[in-house]
């Protein structure tokens, strides 16, 4: 395509084709600028055809979803946080998997527990329109990992008003 906007043709393998791109840039070049785009303006909701409506193929989530999975990232490092006040005042790690790090390196306890709840979320985001056991969609776990990690802070600030 040339940057002066006229239609070329382009020989490919099917033979002599004209391009049609109007103003010469490509929208592919421009990642944020569709990213955002794309995220404010959601194109499918549903599956192509009608035998597609059951399944869960979407480009779009909710923004219940976003935001409990936001909030969860968010208690992940307040718990974190909380966890390490904790440590100090003499408290005693009860996750073995967390407790075999976090006495060794407060940072790698960090990386480890933010990586692995990003995992998780980014997991269950990907697959929330599906359903688990044919009872609950995978976005009805993730908002129950919000609540259990609110309870989670709210019992490890009553812990630390307790200490100190």
């Amino acid at each position: 395509m040339a940057d002066s906007g006229i239609p070329t043709a382009v020989a490919g393998d099917e033979g002599v084709r004209v391009e049609r791109r109007a103003g010469g840039i490509d929208r592919r070049a421009r990642f944020f600028g569709s990213l955002l785009y794309g995220g404010l303006n959601p194109r499918r909701r549903a599956g192509r055809r009608a035998t597609d409506h059951h399944r869960p193929i979407i480009d779009w989530h909710g923004p219940w979803l976003f935001l409990s999975a936001m909030l969860i990232l968010v208690l992940c490092v307040a718990d974190g946080l909380l966890t390490l006040r904790l440590l100090e005042a003499g408290a005693v790690e009860a996750n073995p998997v967390m407790a075999s790090v976090v006495y060794d390196d407060a940072r790698h306890f960090a990386i480890l527990k933010l990586a692995l709840t990003g995992a998780g979320v980014l997991t269950l985001v990907s697959l929330a329109g599906f359903r688990v056991f044919r009872l609950l969609r995978a976005s009805a776990f993730l908002h129950a990992i919000l609540l259990a990690y609110l309870v989670l802070v709210g019992y490890e600030l009553a812990l630390l008003d307790r200490l100190g």
